[in-house]
């Protein structure tokens, strides 16, 4: 049975939060990057809502609501549905912090997009505020991670795919060199462009086919590293993100919404 998770005791009260205050809801896993194999993925989505006032203003705390076609503790199969919807303040804090999968709806293409507000638009539009050193750092700690996963230092999150064959989570290994690659373009341009785009697109679905050594996976994912490093170290760049702009939007946005009557 599909099952639904949050902080709220209440899954039903959680769902209609997610659903009645939903201002942005997008593809974030492999279909978005350009790097899936049909037939054998499962969808990952993740949404923005806005919470009811006494989600904020009282004890009560709604932080996120997940639904997940396989009970939860199962794997997810082909075609499975992995959603994630975070009240506005808790997503905004995580973007701030620079992790590369909730920044994602920010520069997710139209045919991605599933729901949006006009709010939503405006979220969206915010991205340079999240641009920052301390992002680029964030990215770094996901990098060191990862690589501590591969070589087998650090717990894979993902099982291992192909890792009969190849000797790897060759699926792993090409997210870990996929978000250093996406880590380095959003310092240096601001932006993350999805799909990736070629080449680096076509290395990466190499590396998930398993056609590069580990070894070699290793190599190009320290001199990623290094260069995310430089560029995180970039004067030019602001040391955080612009906490003030994104503060005054989530003001106006939460008065806007009560006002309108947007959420549950």
């Amino acid at each position: 049975m599909p099952t639904a998770t949050s902080r709220e005791p209440d899954r039903e009260r959680a769902r209609e939060i997610a659903e009645r205050g939903l201002i942005l809801r997008t593809t974030v896993g492999s279909v978005v990057h350009g790097l899936s194999n049909p037939g054998t993925d499962d969808r990952d989505e993740m949404g923005v809502c806005v919470e009811p006032p006494e989600y904020l203003l009282g004890f009560r705390r709604f932080e996120h609501f997940v639904y997940r076609t396989q009970p939860e503790g199962a794997q997810s199969g082909p075609g499975d549905l992995d959603l994630v919807v975070y009240g506005l303040r808790k997503w905004c804090h995580l973007a701030l912090k620079g992790s590369p999968t909730v920044l994602l709806p920010l520069f997710v293409p139209a045919e991605h997009v599933i729901a949006r507000t006009d709010l939503g638009a405006e979220l969206q539009a915010l991205a340079p505020a999240f641009v920052s050193r301390a992002a680029g750092r964030a990215f770094l700690g996901y990098l060191t991670a990862q690589r501590l996963g591969l070589t087998g230092e650090r717990h894979a999150t993902r099982t291992r795919e192909l890792s009969r064959v190849h000797g790897y989570d060759t699926k792993y290994a090409m997210h870990a060199l996929r978000i250093a690659h996406q880590g380095l373009e959003l310092l240096r341009t601001g932006r993350i462009t999805l799909p990736v785009a070629e080449p680096a697109r076509g290395a990466l679905r190499d590396v998930r086919a398993g056609d590069v050594p580990l070894e070699e996976v290793l190599r190009r994912l320290d001199a990623a590293t290094a260069e995310l490093e430089d560029a995180a170290h970039d004067p030019g760049l602001p040391a955080n993100s612009d906490v003030a702009t994104v503060d005054a939007f989530l003001v106006s946005a939460y008065r806007r919404a009560w006002d309108d009557g947007l959420t549950a």
